[in-house]
């Protein structure tokens, strides 16, 4: 089997390296996607924790509570297949239906962390705002959320750090991802180790240099203070 690695290794690559290719951008996009909408929907389901009435804090708590504790597999299983029957109308093809399952997921985690940051603040700068008369909401925005984000962003980072690796259950509804290009070349070529090495290589490549994008952000954060 190894005796043949090499040329099978330059095989694949020299047949598939456009769709490989293809597959990280994909891959891109989708974790890009579930960020951007996990970060506002996470944002909006952490105020509605610290909200002061009960059925807002006690859904985003629930939500929560839920979808931590179920597999991120199930979700798109469910998702996926149960979205399209309960809204014919909006004929939502399987990407979209994987990226809403993945944002869903995503906001979970990101609730968790804005409200983590948001409680990171001192709590004398709330009230020193409410001394000088702002209101809840006008310190919040004012106050508040501005320091919370250096707290916020470093972990929202780390977030796409790991949004891009869970993309890869994507696979299971060959949306084109990475991991899609994997089973296709896997497929094509009866090989095994070298469309996976190929994959890991380039997954290894995109979560190491948003590390060190994220690394050199915190540093950026840290000498601003």
């Amino acid at each position: 089997m190894f005796a043949n690695f090499g040329p099978n290794l330059l095989k694949v690559l020299g047949r598939y390296w456009g769709l490989f290719l293809h597959g990280a951008g994909i891959t891109l996009l989708l974790s890009a996607i579930t960020v951007f909408f996990g970060a506002i929907l996470g944002s909006l389901l952490a105020l509605m924790r610290r909200s002061r009435l009960k059925p807002l804090s006690g859904f985003a708590l629930g939500y929560v509570e839920l979808i931590r504790g179920t597999p991120l597999l199930l979700q798109l299983y469910l998702i996926t297949f149960l979205l399209p029957e309960l809204l014919p109308m909006l004929n939502l093809s399987k990407f979209a239906s994987v990226t809403v399952a993945l944002v869903l997921n995503s906001a979970a985690y990101v609730c968790e962390i804005v409200r983590a940051g948001i409680n990171a603040v001192d709590p004398g700068q709330t009230e020193a705002a409410r001394t000088l008369g702002l209101n809840a909401r006008q310190t919040m925005v004012r106050i508040v959320l501005p320091q919370a984000v250096k707290n916020i962003l470093p972990a929202l980072g780390n977030e796409f750090v790991t949004v891009i690796k869970e993309t890869s259950l994507a696979s299971t509804f060959f949306v084109g991802d990475l991991m899609t290009v994997y089973k296709t070349a896997q497929g094509a070529t009866f090989t095994v180790i070298e469309p996976f090495l190929i994959v890991g290589v380039i997954y290894f490549v995109l979560t190491f240099s948003l590390s060190k994008l994220i690394t050199s952000f915190e540093r950026r954060l840290k000498a601003s203070d």
